[in-house]
């Protein structure tokens, strides 16, 4: 059973009540800008120039895949005369919820993502290509929704097996959010809830081997007012440290023991699917989810943990792999990363302040003129420095899916991505696991961020073993010595030519 956690949803809406219903220009007579991350409002400050006031959400060094919005944070969107956010998730959806729940009526609305490809931005999809050796299975949910902030609620309602069954995320800091737990019976709040449209990654955990049904029901709630619509349901079949194809029986013809699976709904059939990348979509009832004994852990000597069992026992555990909350949909939202898509942001950002403020139209066309002259020069610099990193160099190990764009854009290859897990010390087996992925793919460097790198301990001695450098580059945000989009994307540019082995 899960006990529900009060969020900061009931605070919000108060602070909407409270805040007033429009937007009202700066004290200085300049416009109020909220946008949700501190790369948004470098472009923004950039555009707007001194007739602009930001307030931004994230705060510095902010994660916008996680960070959970407070009242302040209504209060600075409430007051606001335009907003900006990325969207296409990348964004908690909590936050994209605050922007819609309390831009004034009235104040553009402005997700850079899905408006910048008129403007030229080049879209790409998110591809996640993990090499683990047992499945990576998920979390998905197929479909637009009635609204962008529409909340979808997949339940788990029953549980057979011979132990206990628990799926949870582990956050960037480590510290776990469960999501279902049959310990002491499963209730309403055995839920996990996704905007449409969206995936994620967990952690499926069993106490015991044998054989599991999992059956998960699913609704969606608008958040209009409406009466939520009720989804379909579906059980699922995992064979767990016991042999899968004993399993295969009763109509399950379909293993699932290797690559990416998402257990599914569709909004618009009602359809609980495993959605899979090998095998196309398949109804619940065909799929026996296979657990091997390979993906054995042991519950880490840490409270947090308990709902594991005692620390030291064997847990069977299919691994989030990712670090962190991480709900996206098909689209990569990183769109920065290549120099010619932040062009695009500018641009409509310049005709989207020009719309609020048509005095300062002439300003704001200035401004963009010498800024995109900026962008122009920068995407020639990090084409040029990437361009002198030998053809064998070129990939690029991460320990975020942040970088494709930047591949895409500049001639790089995305070789995979090694997670550093602060929830625990990893076992001699992960070690092992974790230098064979290094040396396997013959690098000459892994890049971290910034927040992940001093939690990176184990996979920095790993390196070291290995001869493989650990150095820095930046996704989503900034930090004290890096403070602009500029300065990060030739830091970025200067990193990778100095880590993967071209001249500086």
């Amino acid at each position: 059973m899960r006990w529900p956690r009060t969020g900061p949803g009931a605070a919000l809406a108060v602070t909407l009540a409270l805040a007033g219903c429009t937007g009202a220009a700066a004290d200085d007579g300049a416009v109020t800008v909220a946008v949700s991350t501190e790369i948004i409002a470098d472009l923004v400050r950039n555009v707007g120039g001194d007739r602009i006031s930001v307030d931004t959400v994230v705060p510095a060094g902010g994660d916008p895949h996680s960070y959970e919005p407070t009242p302040a944070d209504a209060a600075k969107v409430a007051r606001a005369d335009v907003a900006f956010t990325n969207h296409l998730l990348l964004e908690e959806h909590a936050l994209i919820k605050l922007f819609d729940s309390n831009v004034p009526a009235g104040a553009p609305n402005v997700s850079l993502a899905e408006s910048a490809e008129p403007y030229g931005a080049t879209l790409i999809p998110l591809v996640e290509n993990l090499d683990l050796d047992v499945l990576w299975l998920g979390l998905a949910v197929r479909g637009k929704g009635p609204t962008r902030t529409a909340d979808v609620r997949m339940s788990v309602t029953a549980v057979e097996g011979p132990g206990r069954f628990a799926a949870y995320l582990t956050d960037a800091l480590g510290q776990p959010k469960v999501y279902y737990d049959s310990t002491d019976g499963l209730t309403d709040a055995d839920v996990a809830v996704l905007p449409p449209d969206a995936h994620t990654h967990l952690n499926w955990s069993f106490s015991a081997p044998g054989e599991y049904r999992v059956t998960m029901t699913a609704r969606v709630d608008a958040g209009d007012g409406t009466p939520p619509r009720q989804l379909g349901s579906g059980t699922f079949a995992f064979a767990v440290g016991v042999d899968p194809r004993g399993t295969l029986r009763d109509g399950r013809t379909r293993l699932l023991d290797a690559g990416h699976t998402d257990l599914a709904v569709d909004l618009d059939t009602g359809q609980v699917f495993a959605r899979t990348d090998e095998q196309g979509d398949l109804p619940a009832g065909q799929v026996v989810v296979d657990v091997p004994d390979r993906a054995i852990e042991e519950v880490p000597d840490d409270t947090r943990f308990a709902f594991l069992g005692a620390p030291g026992t064997k847990v069977w555990q299919l691994p989030q792999a990712v670090l962190g909350k991480h709900v996206h949909g098909e689209i990569d939202p990183h769109l920065w990363q290549d120099v010619r898509n932040a062009r695009a942001y500018a641009e409509v950002i310049a005709d989207t302040l020009a719309k609020v403020d048509p005095a300062g139209a002439a300003g704001y066309a200035a401004n963009l003129s010498r800024y995109l002259d900026e962008l122009s020069e920068l995407h020639a610099y990090v084409g040029a420095r990437l361009a002198r990193v030998p053809p064998d160099r070129r990939n690029l190990i991460t320990t975020h899916d942040a970088f494709g764009y930047l591949a895409n854009a500049y001639g790089l290859t995305i070789a995979g991505f090694v997670v550093p897990n602060p929830a625990q010390e990893p076992s001699a087996a992960q070690v092992t696991k974790l230098t064979e992925t290094i040396r396997d793919l013959r690098v000459p460097a892994v890049f971290v961020e910034p927040q992940l790198a001093a939690r990176a301990g184990v996979l920095k001695r790993v390196a070291a073993d290995q001869g493989v450098q650990v150095c820095l580059i930046y996704g989503d945000a900034f930090d004290r010595d890096t403070t602009s989009y500029v300065a990060m994307m030739r830091h970025n540019a200067d990193e990778l030519l100095r880590c993967l082995g071209g001249e500086r």
